[in-house]
């Protein structure tokens, strides 16, 4: 069961995946608020900002300018404050080693942009599904991609 009102916050450099990703989560049974900044420092500066006053996941792009996923992820990571926040990398890369060293680095899940907009709205509302469990560890290393294709979104008609 996922949390109501849950506050996402979504680091992605890419408007056409940002406005995809906004898109799929509106047609998901979920009541949401969505955040979106372009680069990982402007990700580290909101969750900064915020204080005590997280979102409740942190989805994240790893190719962006100014600071990649893989330097906001390990600083994250490094900060007492932000380290329990649970981090998604959410990236077109399908490489192995990508997902070998945000693995080690901690991140929650690892999920591969679908190129399907149905498969994109299974994998946000799987990866939702996954965070909102109370306790939440970080997930074994066959469990740590998320590929949406062992969940059912329920009907809905409305949120």
């Amino acid at each position: 069961m996922i949390s109501q009102n849950l506050n996402i916050l979504l680091a992605d450099d890419d408007n056409s995946d940002c406005l995809l990703f906004k898109d799929a989560l509106e047609e998901l049974p979920v009541s949401a608020q969505l955040t979106i900044v372009h680069n990982g420092e402007k990700a580290i500066e909101e969750l900064t900002k915020k204080g005590d006053m997280l979102p409740d996941v942190l989805f994240m792009d790893l190719n962006m300018p100014r600071k990649n996923g893989f330097a906001a992820l390990g600083e994250i990571k490094r900060n007492t404050k932000l380290q329990k926040l649970p981090v998604i990398i959410f990236s077109t890369s399908p490489e192995l080693e990508a997902v070998k060293r945000v693995f080690r680095d901690a991140a929650h899940y690892y999920i591969c942009k679908p190129g399907d907009f149905s498969q994109l709205k299974k994998v946000i509302y799987e990866a939702l599904t996954l965070i909102s469990q109370k306790n939440n560890p970080l997930p074994l290393k066959e469990n740590f991609m998320i590929t949406g294709a062992s969940i059912t979104i329920p009907d809905h008609t409305e949120k």
